[in-house]
């Protein structure tokens, strides 16, 4: 039986490679986006030239609730269940931790009303049918600045330690029927880290054991391992950092 997947924020970057790694899997996968439809539809047609055309795009912002729940609808109707949720849309911004006024209060509630209300709104919006048959899965997308406090801002480090002890909170109230995990990468190559010097870059590779930065197709591989092969895992963190955080 195919298993079917959602992946929000699936338009690019590690969202892309989560979609990919999941539809190679055999997974039919759904591309939830919020604003940039050009970016999703490449993600669709990578999956197509992957894996046939069994792929859906949906546009649907995780800040609105509303929106999930008619997303939820729209997936019961197409598909009946749900075997696998996949939190990844976020939002940051970089500024210094010394720097209180250049956090304003406007992205400190953007970034906590997507990386955590959003990740929240989502499972809960698609509880039902992650419930039907076998049970299913939610992988929330969480990050090492949650644990090690060191991260683009001051707000983005303290939403990814909140997903982290959401993850807990659910996966006790959700079991047995749903697993609830995190994957945390640390540094990851790819446009964000594209805007910071090579210098900079090579700084944060000398600190990392594995001597590299993570790729988006390791987020992908750390997910779907968690869905396929670490069945009897859930309510724990795990870090895709190249033991970033043993330093």
């Amino acid at each position: 039986m195919v298993k079917t997947a959602l992946v929000t924020g699936g338009g690019g970057g590690i969202g892309r490679a989560i979609c990919v790694a999941l539809a190679a899997a055999g997974y039919r996968v759904i591309v939830n986006f919020r604003a940039d439809a050009t970016q999703a539809r490449a993600t669709l047609a990578a999956l197509a030239a992957l894996a046939g055309d069994d792929h859906l795009v949906y546009q649907a912002d995780v800040t609105d609730s509303g929106a999930l729940t008619e997303m939820a609808a729209r997936v019961a109707e197409r598909y009946g269940s749900l075997d696998l949720l996949v939190n990844n849309a976020g939002i940051t911004t970089p500024v210094p931790h010394d720097d209180m006024h250049g956090l304003s209060d406007a992205w400190i509630d953007r970034i906590f009303q997507t990386n955590v209300r959003g990740a929240f709104a989502a499972t809960r919006a698609f509880k039902e049918l992650l419930s039907a048959e076998e049970g299913g899965t939610v992988i929330h997308v969480s990050s090492i600045a949650g644990a090690t406090g060191v991260g683009s801002n001051v707000a983005y480090c303290a939403s990814k330690a909140a997903m982290d002890s959401m993850t807990r909170s659910l996966a006790r109230a959700l079991a047995p029927k749903i697993r609830v995990v995190s994957v945390a990468p640390g540094w990851v190559r790819g446009d964000y880290a594209a805007r910071f010097p090579q210098t900079y870059i090579d700084e944060q590779i000398d600190k990392t054991p594995l001597a590299r930065l993570a790729t988006a197709e390791d987020v992908g591989r750390a997910v779907l391992a968690v869905a396929e092969q670490l069945t009897f895992t859930t309510g724990t963190i795990i870090n895709v950092d190249g033991g970033r955080t043993l330093l």
